[in-house]
């Protein structure tokens, strides 16, 4: 006779066993709730200390109106509102890309050559120490009404950090990388494209999102020295015939502007850098 042997039991999770990633599966669908319900929670308190600052009068309804007049203020005319956010919008994306390329490019002269470096780096500190509203009259002599004084308002204020933050990350590259691409043999070229550049992009990308939110500002100048319209326009014509409340529903759609360009800026950066939260420690 055949020996029948009983079949063995297919081993289950056991809770010992699944605990861990269950847990841990928990624990990430929290801190995914928790990233998406904490910035409105900090929205919702400043908008209380607004109401509660206003309605208090600590500062003077003509500066300050409650949050209901500055919503009102962009119900009654939003296409308007819309159409010079567009404006500005598009100053702020073509301003932002025009000194992102030229702060990138710098930053690799900078970074290349000690002597270029030793050079420039003086006059670049220089022209970013001068404040940039007083260029703004000296602008609109030079290059017009329009976009163009506009374009070059944020260009100025955005360049620096990018160049800062490139140069910076191009001449730390890791020791162990370096002297794995000694140990290659590999030309200048292959070190760059292969290992310097890669290791300097997430320091490129903090002074990319150091400048977003420049480009707006710079943007906002730009309009109120030489604008036709867009946001900054829109500020300084209703402040000047005291509707406040329409010039703080411009602001706040700079601020909202800003946040949204800086939030794709940081999910661009987390599409383009996977391994840096793979390889970095997480708070």
């Amino acid at each position: 006779m055949t020996e029948v042997r009983s079949a063995e039991p297919v081993a289950e999770a056991t809770p010992a066993t699944a605990g861990p990633a269950a847990g841990a599966r928990r624990g990430a669908g929290v801190r995914a709730g928790a990233g998406a319900a904490l910035p409105t929670v900090g929205l919702l308190v400043a908008l209380a200390v607004w109401w509660l600052v206003a309605r208090l009068e600590l500062v003077h309804p003509a500066a300050l109106p409650p949050p209901a007049d500055v919503l009102t203020a962009f119900v009654d005319k939003p296409a308007r509102m819309l159409e010079h956010t567009g404006d500005t919008t598009l100053e702020i994306l073509i301003g932002f890309a025009l000194s992102a390329a030229a702060g990138v490019l710098i930053g690799l002269a900078l970074a290349s050559s000690r002597m270029v470096e030793r050079m420039f780096t003086p006059l670049l500190v220089a022209v970013n120490a001068v404040p940039k509203i007083t260029l703004g009259p000296l602008l609109v002599v030079a290059l017009g009404w329009g976009q163009r004084p506009i374009l070059t308002m944020v260009f100025l204020l955005c360049f620096f950090p990018i160049v800062l933050s490139t140069a910076t990350g191009l001449t730390t590259t890791p020791a162990d990388l370096a002297e794995l691409v000694r140990s290659w043999n590999a030309s200048r070229w292959q070190a760059f494209r292969k290992v310097r550049f890669p290791a300097a992009l997430p320091q490129i990308f903090v002074g990319l999102k150091v400048a977003m939110p420049l480009a707006a500002i710079g943007a906002v100048i730009g309009e109120f020295q030489a604008g036709e319209g867009g946001l900054g326009y829109v500020i300084q014509q209703y402040a000047g015939i005291g509707d406040t409340a329409t010039a703080w529903a411009a602001i706040m759609l700079v601020a909202l502007v800003s946040i949204l360009l800086y939030t794709a800026l940081v999910v661009v950066e987390r599409l383009a850098l996977p391994w840096v939260r793979e390889t970095t420690s997480s708070r």
